[in-house]
C-alpha cells in the first residue's frame, strides 16, 4: 500500500482536495455565475484583545501552501505573540485560494496551541531543562508539529526520532520502565550496567529509579552501581502512587547530597503541568513535559473576508475593513484599521510573506524561538496565563 495508515497526502493539500466540501461547491457555483471578487481577507482568533496572549506558528507551511498562487499575504512573523486581531492578511481573487481554507487554518491553529501550551511549561521552569514528551499522545504524522512548536517556544529538546530527522535535531531520551521490566526486580542494577555498556558515550546516563522499589533506595542503587559515571536518576512516578511529589523529590536530593552526590541531577515526568512544575523548579533539575502540550486547545482562528471589491464587508459579529495589528514597547498589543494611524509608540507586526504568489521571507527556527520567548517577556506572558 502506498498509504497505510490512510493520511492526507501532501499533494491532497497542495492542490486544495484537502478541504471542506462546500468551499467545492462555492467554487462550482461561482464559476457558474462568472463570479471571482478581489477581496481581502484575515485570519483571527479574537476581534479584540482579551488580555490572553497565545503563540502563532505554522507560518512557513502557509506559505508553501500558497506559493504560486496569485495572491498576496501578509502574516505575524512565526512565534509571535497575539492578543486578538488579524495574525494573517491575504488579498487576491478569491477562487484563487477558496478551498485552502481548511488547510491553511489546520496548519496555523493546532500548532499554535502546541507552541502555546508549551511556552507555559517553559516559562515555569525558566532556568531548568525542559524536554517534550508528547509526540506519543498524537497520531504520528503530525510529531513533527508537536517537536517543532515545542522547540519554537523555548524547550530544551524532544524525544521523536522522526520528527528530529526531519528537523534536523538529535532527539533525546534514555530508559523506559520497560527495560526494567525485561530485567525483573532486583535486577535494577543490571539494566543500569547493560545500559551504560550499550549505549554510546554521548547519550547521558540517566536512570530511570521508581520502577519496583521506592525512588530513594533506587537512586541510592544507582549512584552505588554506575558511580561517577551517573549523570542523573529520573523520577516517573505515577500521580495515583506519587503522594507528595515535592517532599520525595526533596528526600532523594538529600540522601545524594549526603553521599557526595551533589552532581546527580533529578529529572522528573508523569503528567506534569506549569502547575506541578513550579513548586518543584528549585529542587528538580529538568522536567519531560507530554500530554499539557499535546492535549492543549487548538487556537480557534477564522478566515473571514473584511473587503471586496475594495469595499470594507464582514458578517455580522466581525470587524470589516482591512486591520494592522501593533506591538508597544510596553508590551500593549493593539487592533486598528489599516489605513488609520497607529498607537503611539506602536510597531506594525504584519510583515510580506507571499507576494505574486512568491514566498519572500526565509525561516529560522533558533529566531522564532529568541523571538517567541523575547516577544513573552515583553507582553508578561507567565503573568497573564496565571
Amino acid at each position: 500500500m502506498s498509504n497505510p495508515f490512510g493520511t492526507v497526502p501532501a499533494e491532497a493539500i497542495l492542490e486544495g482536495s484537502a478541504t471542506d466540501a462546500y468551499f467545492e461547491r462555492t467554487r462550482a457555483t461561482l464559476e457558474h455565475a462568472e463570479k471571482n471578487p478581489r477581496v481581502v481577507a484575515e485570519v483571527t482568533a479574537d476581534q479584540f484583545p482579551t488580555g490572553s496572549f497565545e503563540v502563532v506558528t505554522g507560518i512557513e507551511d502557509v506559505a508553501t501552501l500558497f506559493e504560486g498562487r496569485n495572491v498576496d499575504i501578509d502574516a505575524l512573523p512565526d512565534g509571535q505573540l497575539f492578543d486578538g486581531g488579524p495574525v494573517m492578511r491575504i488579498e487576491g481573487p478569491y477562487l484563487e485560494f477558496a478551498e485552502l481554507e481548511t488547510s491553511l487554518l489546520g496548519f496555523l491553529s493546532q500548532p499554535s496551541g502546541f507552541a502555546t501550551a508549551a511556552l507555559e511549561a517553559r516559562l515555569a521552569a525558566p532556568e531548568s531543562l525542559v524536554l517534550s514528551f508528547g509526540a506519543r499522545h498524537v497520531h504520528p504524522s503530525i510529531a513533527t508539529a508537536v517537536e517543532r512548536a515545542a522547540l519554537l517556544a523555548g524547550l530544551d529538546g524532544f524525544s521523536h526520532v522522526a520528527a528530529g530527522e526531519v528537523l534536523g535535531r538529535e532527539a533525546g531520551g534514555t530508559m523506559p520502565h520497560a527495560l526494567m521490566f525485561c530485567f525483573g526486580e532486583g535486577n535494577q542494577a543490571d539494566a543500569w550496567t547493560a545500559f551504560d555498556e550499550a549505549v554510546g558515550e554521548d547519550v547521558p546516563r540517566t536512570a530511570l529509579v521508581d520502577t519496583f522499589w521506592d525512588e530513594k533506595s533506587e537512586s541510592l542503587l544507582a549512584a552505588e552501581t554506575l558511580g561517577e559515571d551517573l549523570d542523573g536518576v529520573r523520577i516517573d512516578t505515577t500521580s495515583s502512587r506519587r503522594g507528595d511529589f515535592r517532599h520525595i523529590i526533596r528526600e532523594v536530593r538529600w540522601e545524594l547530597d549526603a553521599r557526595g552526590r551533589e552532581d546527580v541531577d533529578i529529572f522528573c515526568s508523569g503528567g506534569l503541568t506549569p502547575e506541578t512544575i513550579r513548586p518543584l523548579q528549585n529542587l528538580a533539575d529538568g522536567f519531560g513535559v507530554g500530554s499539557h502540550i499535546t492535549d492543549a486547545e487548538s487556537v480557534d482562528f477564522s478566515l473571514d473576508i473584511v473587503e471586496i471589491e475594495g469595499k470594507p464587508i464582514s458578517k455580522r459579529g466581525k470587524l470589516s475593513g482591512v486591520k494592522e495589528v501593533y506591538r508597544t514597547s510596553a508590551g500593549g498589543h493593539h487592533v486598528a484599521l489599516a489605513d488609520r494611524e497607529g498607537p503611539e509608540d506602536g510597531e506594525a507586526l504584519l510583515e510580506p510573506l507571499v507576494r505574486d504568489g512568491e514566498i519572500v521571507r526565509e525561516f529560522d527556527l533558533d529566531e522564532a524561538s529568541e523571538r517567541c520567548l523575547t516577544d513573552a517577556e515583553i507582553v508578561g506572558f507567565s503573568e497573564s496565563t496565571d
